[in-house]
């Protein structure tokens, strides 16, 4: 039995976008090649993923896959390949920045190509990189249209009727009671195939190119969102170049924990100092801060500090820390410092063993006992 999307994504059927986007992310780090360098399965499992979140994330994709199964996506037009076949890029890219990318509508895949113009890559960085930005080597692959073949794939371009669809470029899939046009797989519904392979690409229609160059990551990043460089991707026959996207990950830190533009931190504070309303230094993300505390601070109490978080990709606007206090107590005392706590004791009225708001509780309890 085919396992579906939602069980990929370790999600229930009625989960919402935020949900669906935070499975993604944390899967998606978690099965990602650079990660599992070697392994196969990994490989395999992050495939599934992000053609699990692809349909997921979008609203047309999953009503028509919660209705039909993944046949209803392939007859809709929608492909069934994930990530990889970048059907409407704008749809996945949008989902992280709200709009913007993949809009140019001029470099679509076209019939008559046989791989799209755009084309994504990943690359994984660090969580301080991400914080502050930083410039990396993007190496990656892109197709180039076969000149011997004009990219028919086709030896002196010669081609014949395709067998399958006969022409028609479409093949009809019968699903209950309910029928389906999908494009040809044979012919990926050009119509035609291909009699006698092309001696330079092999049948393939274009060439392999391996290229590289820097890039720069831009300051406030986050994990999953994609950059777009224009006109370094796939070419097509007529010469049209492509968009490459990078997708980002980031990987997560010891210390600082982030969510969106704000960060988060833990921090231990010895009894006295929360006592007393102390005023501590704490750690950010670009040095360290002044953080007072209120006199009784309590246990798991967060404080935030203002403009001590990421500076926003798009707005340019600083997020906060978040410091959540972890009061610590002493595991053994001398014989000072236990004296000068029981004198402590003593002069907030702690006798016999109770506080004066402890003897309230006891004396409640005792008119049970009255008749």
């Amino acid at each position: 039995m085919e396992i579906s999307y939602y069980e990929i994504l370790e999600i229930t059927q009625n989960a919402d976008k935020d949900t669906i986007k935070k499975a993604y992310r944390k899967l998606a780090l978690k099965y990602h090649p650079d990660r599992n360098q070697g392994d196969k399965e990994a490989e395999d499992k992050f495939k599934l993923i992000n053609e699990a979140y692809e349909v997921l994330s979008n609203d047309e994709k999953r009503e028509i896959y919660d209705r039909y199964g993944k046949e209803g996506l392939k007859s809709g037009g929608f492909g069934g390949g994930g990530f990889s076949d970048f059907g409407d890029l704008g749809d996945i890219f949008s989902s992280f920045f709200g709009g913007g990318f993949g809009s140019n509508s001029k470099k679509r895949h076209r019939s008559e190509d046989k791989y799209n113009a755009d084309l994504k890559v990943q690359i994984q960085i660090s969580f301080k990189e991400a914080v502050f930005g930083c410039k990396k080597t993007i190496n990656f692959s892109y197709k180039n249209s076969c000149k011997t073949c004009n990219g028919s794939g086709a030896k002196d371009g010669k081609t014949e009727v395709c067998p399958k669809c006969h022409g028609r470029g479409q093949v009809e899939i019968q699903q209950g009671f309910i029928t389906f046009a999908q494009t040809c797989p044979n012919c990926h519904g050009e119509g035609k195939s291909i009699k006698e392979k092309c001696p330079s690409c092999y049948g393939l229609g274009y060439e392999e190119i391996k290229d590289n160059f820097e890039l720069n990551i831009p300051e406030g990043i986050d994990n999953g969102m994609n950059l777009r460089v224009e006109n370094k991707a796939n070419i097509l026959k007529n010469g049209t170049r492509g968009d490459l996207f990078v997708q980002v990950f980031v990987l997560d830190d010891d210390t600082f924990v982030r969510d969106e533009d704000d960060i988060y931190i833990e921090f231990p504070v010895f009894f006295t100092q929360a006592a007393l309303g102390q005023s501590i230094k704490v750690p950010t993300i670009r040095g360290e801060a002044i953080l007072n505390l209120p006199i009784g601070a309590k246990d798991g109490q967060r404080f935030a500090l203002e403009n001590e978080g990421v500076k926003n990709i798009k707005t340019k606007k600083l997020g906060r820390q978040i410091v959540q206090i972890s009061i610590t107590f002493p595991t053994s005392l001398n014989d000072e410092q236990k004296e000068l706590l029981e004198k402590l004791s003593e002069s907030f009225g702690i006798k016999n063993g109770l506080y004066q708001e402890q003897e309230g509780i006891f004396d409640k309890i005792k008119s049970w006992f009255k008749s």
